[in-house]
């Protein structure tokens, strides 16, 4: 048996998820290739120029519209946002505060108070049964 390691590879659009872009928005050099893990950390580690300037403008993909919002993926949809927002789009939202938003932004905060919530009575209980 060969002791030789295979390169880890993975598709673009694993990588830009993990790097947190929009695939679209990418050269189509990083679109077309595979990505090694060692390509992917040195992107994380020194950041292209392309790289920095789709992280601070955007296009940002949903769930980054989603946490820039303070809402749910599922809510933006719901609000009729479906597509990737640049920085830009997502300021003017959160300036013009649609009504969709604010109602999205609430029912985000309600299902945090609710899994603290939880969290708590979970400790709670974890406690009461080691004693």
């Amino acid at each position: 048996m060969s002791s030789q390691q295979n390169t880890q590879t993975m598709k673009p659009a694993t990588a830009a998820k993990k790097l947190g872009v929009y695939l679209p928005a990418t050269p189509a050099s990083f679109q077309e290739g595979v990505v090694t893990r060692a390509e992917l950390n040195e992107l994380q580690a020194n950041p292209p120029e392309w790289l920095s300037e789709l992280r601070r403008t955007g296009p940002h993909p949903r769930p980054a519209v989603a946490a820039k919002l303070g809402v749910s993926i599922a809510g933006l949809a719901r609000g009729g946002v479906t597509e990737a927002l640049t920085t830009e789009q997502i300021e003017a939202l959160k300036q013009e505060r649609p009504e969709w938003l604010e109602k999205e932004r609430a029912t985000q905060a309600e299902v945090r108070k609710e899994a603290a919530r939880i969290k708590q009575r979970n400790a709670e209980r974890a406690e009461q049964a080691r004693s």
